[in-house]
């Protein structure tokens, strides 16, 4: 993925092009390929101090300048209060994703490339730096570091940290305030020289702005690295929470780029987009502290990890991409923390109970537990491990459990009371529920009738009775379709509570006809798709809510109130649009045609990748034309199902069996 001046020298072209790397703990770097930061969350070394979480910003930014021939040419780029300064874009000749970033700038004769990338399982940035240029030619490039110590949620200004250093000939240690975690600055062959100490003021992040948030940053410059280069010469800058050093930086690049391209090879697409996607999955999946266990982050920049989120994605990044025994580890983790019958929302440190309020990540457990089987036929950890957890949950859901999730006389789950949001729809402002769903609400009782049937199956698999589930799964396919089948507009309601059915059209009702056991007819389920793809479908996702129903919210923009208003509100969600393509090529009985308008459902994923979140899948798009891409520049289930959806249903690879 390459981008040329007209992009990448231009600032209204390249400020929103977001590139990350990861390094497979919560922790990133983060930028812009025009060099200047837009967002609080753009920054070199975002290091995980309790992985995933604890992100701390240590060094937002290197800044360079090539001294020539008694010039000096600045290729920095900051946004502030009075411009860009400085304009080092219009050196950019190249930016390129590869699979790290990688800048390369042009002055006068000189050609200096610009590789980003992080060492995985360590909070551990290098920046290396290769020469080419004639051979008489010499020069001395000066780096300086902008540094900070915060929660990667604020921004800092100018105080009176005293940034303490302990200075060696090739770095520093700098520590912002007494107990600070210290930053670890040095060089394979620079010499650093500690400066007098001052900030860079008044830096403007656009995002943030757009976001109704603090958009202006300030960070300390501690002092610069300074070396002498000729051709063929190469240089790191190196940042790090760890004390002992990296001798070798091109050696630990070669390593990364083999790492990757053994994960592309072992899911064993020769597709460029299911690689592109392969390579994004792995951001996602990271090492718990807390449970020394694998887990799956939501969403770069901001979010950590999310127990529905990570069921719905689970399938995505680590089936598809055949990682197995990371999907195990998952599986098994969420097994192991599972309490009267609902398995964690959210994995807080040590210390603390996990968050359990959530209605709909136990009953995604049993989709990603039969996606599991249906790629690994590990029938021996489901049958030992997880059989007696699935048992468990559908227990205590028929029983009663948290947060007045029960079964109701017709099979039927309800839950939650007035004030809360068990479902993934869980926007709200203060006491004010943005999308109050508390009933009966229509995708909780497709994945319930699906968690019954899976129950029932593995049941009669491991030699177990089933009748009950399978009794249980007849009465709710019956009563399912008379609450919520709204005959009038040939979909489905999306909550009823009590005699109160809700007609809003909204995406939820897709998981009746997508998940892998059928609930309705078949024309039932065509029409359901039919009234989705009409009112529902905007190119890169799905509406949360079909435009002309009270509440539609077109565009997401504004402070808080505004953006969480819009969220579930007709804000189009890009991890819907994999159950939506699963369920077309389904009512079409898996046509040869169908395949091809499936692949016309990626295809405008195919053009993202170059848009918002270099080579990964934005959370959210406005739900007016032209959609433009919101939230998360990189969201773990919109890559997830795009690459399943593209995988099964366009490629026809991995799927099975249908029911």
């Amino acid at each position: 993925m390459i981008f040329g001046r007209i992009e990448a020298g231009n600032v209204e072209r390249g400020i929103y092009k977001n590139w990350i790397v990861t390094n497979g703990l919560g922790g990133f770097a983060a930028g812009t390929i025009i060099g200047a930061n837009n967002s609080k969350y753009h920054g070199l070394l975002f290091a995980a101090l309790r992985p995933p979480g604890e992100r701390t910003l240590l060094l937002a930014k290197l800044e360079e300048e090539v001294l020539l021939r008694g010039k000096s040419y600045q290729l920095g780029a900051n946004e502030t209060a009075t411009g860009v300064y400085p304009t080092g874009f219009k050196y950019i000749q190249t930016f390129e994703l590869n699979p790290f970033p990688h800048f390369t700038y042009v002055v006068e004769d000189v050609m200096l490339e610009k590789y980003i990338f992080m060492v995985y399982g360590s909070n551990t940035t290098v920046v290396r730096y290769s020469v080419f240029c004639p051979d008489d030619t010499d020069f001395t490039l000066k780096i300086t570091p902008f540094v900070n110590c915060r929660h990667y949620h604020h921004t800092v200004r100018k105080n009176d940290w005293p940034f303490h250093q302990v200075t060696r000939q090739n770095g520093t240690f700098i520590e912002a305030y007494p107990g600070a975690p210290r930053l670890h600055l040095y060089s394979d062959r620079a010499f650093y020289a500690k400066g007098p100490g001052y900030w860079f003021e008044n830096i403007f992040y656009r995002t943030e702005s757009r976001r109704g948030l603090d958009p202006w940053e300030d960070h300390y410059m501690p002092g610069s690295f300074l070396v002498n280069l000729k051709n063929g010469d190469s240089v790191s800058i190196i940042a790090s929470t760890e004390e002992k050093e990296i001798s070798n930086p091109l050696l630990k690049q070669v390593e990364a780029e083999k790492r990757l391209a053994q994960l592309v090879e072992k899911a064993g697409y020769h597709d460029e987009f299911a690689a592109r996607l392969v390579l994004a999955a792995d951001s996602f999946i990271v090492h718990r502290q807390s449970t020394q266990a694998k887990t799956i982050i939501a969403g770069y920049p901001w979010f950590t990890d999310w127990g529905r989120d990570a069921m719905i994605a689970l399938p995505g990044l680590t089936l598809v991409t055949r990682r197995f025994e990371e999907a195990k580890e998952i599986l098994r983790t969420f097994a192991k923390y599972c309490k009267d019958g609902l398995i964690p929302n959210m994995f807080p440190d040590e210390g603390m109970e996990p968050l359990y309020n959530t209605v709909d990540a136990p009953l995604w457990f049993f989709f990603a537990v039969y996606k599991y089987l249906q790629y690994t036929g590990d029938d021996e950890f489901v049958r030992d491990t997880i059989f007696p957890v699935l048992k468990e949950i559908i227990d205590h859901y028929q029983k009663g459990t948290h947060f007045n999730i029960h079964m109701d006389d017709d099979g039927l789950i309800a839950a939650g009371t007035e004030g809360t949001q068990l479902t993934w729809m869980d926007a709200k402002v203060g006491d004010w529920v943005v999308t109050p769903r508390e009933g009966k609400p229509v995708e909780i009782n497709a994945l319930w009738f699906n968690a019954l049937q899976v129950t029932a199956l593995l049941a009669r698999k491991y030699g177990e009775e089933a009748r009950d589930y399978s009794s249980l799964s007849n009465k709710v396919r019956k009563n399912f379709v008379q609450v919520f089948w709204n005959e009038e507009g040939k979909y489905l309601y999306d909550v009823v509570k009590g005699d109160y059915k809700d007609a809003a059209i909204r995406p939820n009702q897709i998981f009746a006809v997508s998940l892998p056991f059928s609930l309705l007819d078949h024309s039932r389920e065509a029409a359901v798709v039919k009234t989705v793809w009409r009112r529902l479908y905007c190119s890169y996702g799905l509406r949360s809510l079909a435009p002309g129903f009270p509440g539609y919210k077109g565009v997401y923009e504004g402070d808080v109130v505004a953006r969480d208003a819009a969220y579930h509100q007709g804000t189009g969600w890009s991890w819907l649009i994999g159950h939506f393509i699963t369920a077309y090529r389904k009512v079409n009985d898996y046509s040869a045609h169908s395949r091809e308008v499936a692949q016309q459902f990626i295809l405008p994923f195919k053009a993202h990748l170059r848009e918002h979140g270099l080579g990964s899948i934005s959370e959210i798009f406005d739900g007016d034309p032209p959609f433009r891409p919101k939230g998360c520049f990189s969201q773990a289930w919109g890559v997830a199902e795009v690459l399943r959806a593209y995988v099964e249903d366009v490629l026809e690879i991995g799927r099975k069996s249908h029911s």
